[in-house]
């Protein structure tokens, strides 16, 4: 199962890129993902960003400090 964790603290840009994940991974028909919110400022500081939002794939920092397209988090769920 891939866990995906947006890291952001509930700005818009946050939300837009919550939107833009869980439409990716409806498009693929993914039905093994995980799509976690991480909104705790001391758990995002454990990623070691200095902005969000952030997309976290399998406990790996893919995107950070801006909201992805849509076509980009698609690329990444493929591999």
């Amino acid at each position: 199962m891939k866990t995906i964790k947006i890291l952001g603290t509930g700005c818009p840009n946050c939300k837009r890129t919550t939107e833009v994940v869980q439409q990716a991974v409806e498009e693929l028909s993914l039905p093994d993902v995980s799509i976690e919110k991480v909104e705790d400022i001391m758990k995002i500081m454990e990623y070691d960003i200095m902005s969000t939002p952030a997309v976290v794939i399998d406990e790996r920092v893919v995107i950070k400090g801006r909201v992805p397209s849509k076509g980009e988090i698609m690329e990444l769920l493929k591999v």
